[in-house]
């Protein structure tokens, strides 16, 4: 059996992925870093409260990292603070679980993920895509969903708008551009770390759609 860590457990893609490991027989542990405990019991769940600015590398330890942590520019409130999640917080970590003997990760990055993209958000994707990879690690999938179907913890009015929208006319659409819901790929994170996947590996939102029909 093996030992879990969620890094963004409470988000969006984070709790479904949570529940699906919780339920799993391969996983003895799933932990999760938060900054406060959050309200979920469960036998093989633990919480790590975790001060993601002054990390403590002890508590940075598995046999396997998925890595569902990420914000918006709106929600951080600036570009600076959006780069310090998204790559700082996501970098550091992986660095920290790769040198405590982690072989697999896995992160959620973004559809259209570019380093040389003139758009902040989808170059700081691409930057962060680039240095996970060059870490090293045995192992290391990115999943890049369409947006993201599901429900929030905070609604966003103009977001859940567009989210209908979308979701009305989602079959005039390439399948790689359509909306994905959250459970969707936190169930293909799941297989792909248990299937025979190896290497440097990255997962479109056509891809990750698919992969999650293989586990009904």
């Amino acid at each position: 059996m093996k030992n879990a860590l969620i890094i963004g457990g409470t988000g969006l893609t984070g709790k479904k992925l949570t529940s699906l490991l919780l339920a799993d027989k391969r996983y003895a542990s799933v932990n999760l870093l938060v900054r406060k405990p959050v309200d979920i019991i469960y036998e093989k769940l633990y919480q790590i409260p975790f001060n993601f600015d002054k990390p403590d590398e002890s508590k940075v330890q598995a046999d396997e990292v998925f890595c569902c942590l990420g914000t918006t520019i709106k929600d951080a409130g600036s570009k600076k603070a959006f780069y310090q999640v998204d790559y700082e917080y996501v970098v550091t970590l992986a660095n920290i679980a790769y040198k405590n003997g982690c072989k697999k990760f896995a992160l959620i990055s973004s559809m259209g993920a570019n380093k040389n993209s003139t758009v902040f958000y989808s170059k700081t994707k691409g930057q962060v895509e680039e240095a996970i990879k060059a870490i090293g690690f045995d192992d290391c999938f990115i999943f890049r969903p369409s947006i993201l179907l599901g429900t929030r913890r905070q609604s966003r009015l103009s977001e859940s708008v567009g989210k209908i929208f979308l979701s009305k006319i989602s079959f005039l659409l390439p399948k790689k551009y359509r909306p994905i819901h959250s459970k969707s790929v936190a169930m293909a994170m799941q297989f792909v770390m248990n299937g025979n996947f190896t290497g440097f590996k990255i997962f479109e939102s056509d891809e990750i759609a698919t992969i999650a029909t293989l586990t009904h």
